[in-house]
């Protein structure tokens, strides 16, 4: 029986067209992935350009040289436009793809390891020939590829300048409510963060500095100002000589002046001021010269005491308590020192004459030795007093936490392997204190 000729012919056309369509679908793969390729290493030869190539493109008057200025102009722009066209080809490249698949097996429920060869060949391919080669080699040779490469960009950033347009301006909307919102890390995490990535050529003075700055957010004028015991104030009373007797004493460049009691403070004066009348007689109206006080209250922080130093211009503040007593002072120093530690000049006593070290197991502090200092000192960690300390700052704080009361000359005090024992004591006012650690 001879074979019906209108199957034959149908079984060659079939074939011919299979075969057309492989063939059609191939070049368009390969087209599409060269223009991934192309638009890949434009985003790096474009992006990756530097600054001595950047004044050869302003210095040089060729227009394809002026075009790749403007585009360079537009980055959000630019980036949009290359991400959008890298997708769009990428996804053009998996579809065709897909087509060819379905044609090859002969249906469109692909499932199992057709799916999973198809997604791991189409994924390599786009990956190495279409992102990490191109990339790889525009990067070597960016500035030419970038020249040579602006033409189609400029059309390309016209194309697709409305969907680059709404998606520049969706990602700035997202990015003003995000940093509006703020980010809220804990000190803590950025104090750990800093102790991961510093390295061991970070010195111990520059770890300081970086967690004074960590920390600075969070510390209160409370924490780091003198309490009033330790002020050093003028008596709005005294004679002109009797003052610059005192300014003399003291070595301050700017005191306070109260009346009656410190909690009356009636401003500041500058020892500048006084300069020009230093020969003047005992009458001399020196309170003319006195200058308004700037007074904060307790829980103030420092870093917005640091702006209002800076905005109105001075040096020092009054810190009140909460029924407007006066509960200690603040300098502009004293907040720097919270950065880069403590300041000394020529005029400053050392901060070795704070304590006397009797033996290898002995010591005496003044009671307004900080405890950090004393941790230092003594060579105990930062914390060692964090369990018992409250909100004690100073070793006299944390005697009055440890005894719940006011101690007497004599009172000991044992916390572990430390004894603490009041060595001085001045009316309500600790004055020295001896610490002694425990022989092992």
């Amino acid at each position: 029986m001879d074979p019906d000729p209108f199957i034959d012919s149908t079984l060659v056309s079939t074939a011919g067209s299979s075969y057309t369509f492989y063939i059609l679908g191939g070049l368009i793969i390969l087209v599409l992935l060269s223009i991934s390729a192309l638009v890949s290493a434009s985003e790096i030869a474009l992006f990756s350009l530097n600054s001595k190539q950047l004044d050869e493109l302003r210095h040089s008057s060729e227009t394809r040289d002026e075009k790749l200025l403007n585009l360079l102009s537009k980055p959000r722009y630019l980036l949009s436009t290359i991400l959008i066209w890298n997708n769009l080809v990428n996804v053009g490249i998996v579809t065709t793809s897909t087509f060819i698949t379905w044609e090859a097996t002969g249906t469109k429920d692909n499932e199992g390891i057709t799916v999973l060869v198809l997604t791991f060949l189409v994924t390599t391919v786009i990956v190495f020939f279409g992102e990490i080669t191109p990339k790889t080699y525009a990067y070597k040779i960016n500035l030419p590829f970038a020249r040579f490469i602006s033409p189609y960009l400029t059309i390309a950033l016209k194309i697709m300048k409305p969907v680059s347009w709404l998606l520049v301006n969706t990602s700035s909307l997202i990015e003003k409510r995000i940093q509006r919102k703020g980010y809220r890390v804990s000190v803590d995490e950025l104090n750990h963060a800093l102790e991961i990535t510093s390295g061991k050529d970070t010195s111990k003075e520059e770890k300081e500095i970086l967690k004074g700055i960590v920390n600075f957010g969070t510390i209160s004028v409370k924490q780091i100002m003198r309490s009033r015991q330790e002020i050093l104030a003028i008596d709005f009373e005294l004679g002109y000589i009797e003052l610059i007797k005192k300014v003399n004493e003291y070595g301050y460049s700017r005191m306070p002046v109260f009346k009656d009691t410190i909690d009356t403070i009636e401003g500041i004066i500058y020892i500048k001021d006084l300069l020009p009348y230093l020969n003047e007689s005992d009458t001399f109206d020196w309170k003319s010269l006195i200058r308004p006080c700037y007074f904060i209250p307790e829980s103030k922080k420092i870093d917005d005491l640091l702006k209002d130093f800076q905005e109105k211009r001075v040096h020092l503040a009054i810190v009140v308590d909460e029924y407007g007593g006066t509960s200690g002072l603040i300098t502009l120093e004293d907040i720097i020192e919270e950065i880069v530690g403590e300041i000394h000049d020529e005029f400053d006593e050392r901060e070795l004459l704070k304590y006397s070290k009797l033996d290898e197991r002995t010591y005496i502090f003044e009671a307004k030795t900080l405890l950090s200092d004393v941790c230092e000192v003594v060579g105990f960690m930062e914390d060692r007093f964090d369990p018992v300390r409250g909100e004690a700052e100073s070793l006299g704080g944390l005697m009055l936490e440890l005894f719940q009361r006011f101690p007497k000359v004599g009172d000991r005090f044992m916390l572990e392997d430390v004894t603490f024992t009041i060595v001085s004591v001045e009316q309500k006012k600790i004055n020295k204190i001896k610490l002694e650690l425990k022989t092992v």
